[in-house]
């Protein structure tokens, strides 16, 4: 009786166990695979605020000798967006208003380049090479 019942659950034995390890190889697979788009989409980021804050720290550095009233409120927008970019956490990827706070970045930097008459979708290089946010 064992044998034959050993048989006939063969086919449920064999899918139960087929089913463990491709759980398993998945799960792996899975970790993997999050971890590369979290490393390269952290990267992207992080090369995203830090041409911000280059570009503000610039502006910032350019005005500072102007005394008129355009270039103070200049320096002021410049200051917040200084200030947005110093508090952003980057070593926080459970922050849960994390893409809120980056799209209030990218809004104020549209704002400085507006104040600044720049187009905040401007190109370096050659068509390859290009900045994009």
């Amino acid at each position: 009786a064992d044998l034959f019942d050993g048989i006939v659950m063969a086919e449920q034995r064999f899918h139960g166990e087929g089913y463990q390890e491709g759980y398993a190889e998945g799960s792996h697979a899975g970790m993997a695979e999050g971890r590369r788009y979290g490393a390269l989409h952290g990267a992207r980021i992080g090369s995203e605020i830090g041409c911000y804050l280059g570009f503000a720290l610039t502006w910032h550095c350019l005005l500072q000798k102007c005394t008129d009233e355009k270039s103070s409120k200049k320096i002021r927008a410049l200051d917040s967006l200084i200030g947005m970019i110093q508090k952003f956490p980057y070593e926080d990827p459970t922050y849960d208003k994390l893409q809120e706070d980056l799209e209030k970045i990218r809004g104020k930097f549209k704002q400085v380049c507006s104040m600044l008459n720049i187009r905040s979708d401007f190109r370096i290089g050659t068509e390859r090479s290009s900045l994009t946010f």
